[in-house]
Formats: structure tokens, sequence, C-alpha cells
């Protein structure tokens, strides 16, 4: 019983024939009821002579193979389509969030430069940075001040193993 959506192409009868005397082995495929799933209706040209026929097909394994190509075609439509999604969110995260960032916010408030922070007081302007992230009640700009917060830790303790060689305890 065949479906409205299957093809031709989705059932077929698979035999794989080895060597036999002086003929190679072989693939055979034909598209066949599963009733006639055998070697006598999907191996052609039989190629080897009337006698040898019966022996032949003993060695010929035959198997009847069923696909469906709309779930294969539905299935490759959502994976196509999650990859573009993400590709879109990638181009977005690349391209578009930095220019509302800085439309929306300045150009880096929040983010200072190895030349502005002292040597002494890494946490000098931290105060400042706090001030402004609580007079935007915006997540993005505590997420964006806890990032800075942790590399201003994180080059207090660099400095701290590397120049003066103290292991923070």
């Amino acid at each position: 019983m065949l479906l409205i959506f299957q093809n031709s192409e989705d059932v077929r009868c698979k035999c794989i024939c080895p060597p036999y005397k002086d003929h190679s082995g072989h693939i055979y495929n034909k598209n066949v009821s599963q009733k006639d799933c055998d070697c006598l209706h999907v191996v052609e040209p039989m190629p080897v002579p009337g006698p040898d026929v019966e022996a032949y097909c003993l060695r010929c394994e035959c198997k009847y193979e069923e696909r469906s190509s709309v779930t294969i075609k539905v299935t490759i439509i959502i994976y196509l389509s999650i990859l573009g999604l993400l590709l879109l969110y990638m181009v977005y995260l690349t391209l578009v969030e930095p220019i509302l960032k800085r439309r929306l916010f300045g150009h880096s408030q929040l983010i200072q430069s190895d030349e502005d922070i002292g040597d002494h007081q890494p946490f000098a302007n931290a105060h400042d940075v706090l001030a402004r992230s609580r007079s935007r009640a915006n997540v993005l700009n505590k997420v964006e001040y806890a990032q800075q917060r942790w590399k201003l830790q994180v080059q207090e303790q660099r400095k701290s193993v590397f120049d003066r060689h103290v292991v923070l305890s």
C-alpha cells in the first residue's frame, strides 16, 4: 500500500550478490513491490546462464527498503530554518546591537582603556560607573557594570601575581 506522497524512489528492493564463479559481485536496485523482492525479479540482466540461476540467486541477499521523502524534506526544512535564524541572530549581535548601544548610551561609557586605569587605584572610578548604572534602571547597564568590575579585579590580580609576585588569598 503506497501513500499519496510517496515517489517511486521511496520504495525499492536492493539485492547484494557476491562474486560467483567468473562473475564479480554486484548490487541491484529495482522499484518492485515487497512480495516481488527477490533475486528473480530484481536481478536484470541475469549474469549467469540458465542452470546456474538458482545457485546464483541463493547467494544473493535481497532486502525491501522503504523511506519517507516527506519526512526527510520536512526535517531538512526545519534544520535550515533553525540555521537561518541562528545566522540572523549572529548578524544582529555583530552588526546591529553595537550600533544601537552607541546610539542609546554613547560611546563606551562603562569601558575604560588601559591608560585610564591607575596602577595604585584600579577601582578609582568604580564609584562613578556605579552611579551611572544606578541612574539608569536598565539590566544591560547592570551587566556591563558587573563585567567591568570583574575585568578590574582580574587586572588587579594579574598585577599582584606577575608584577609584585604576590598571590591573593
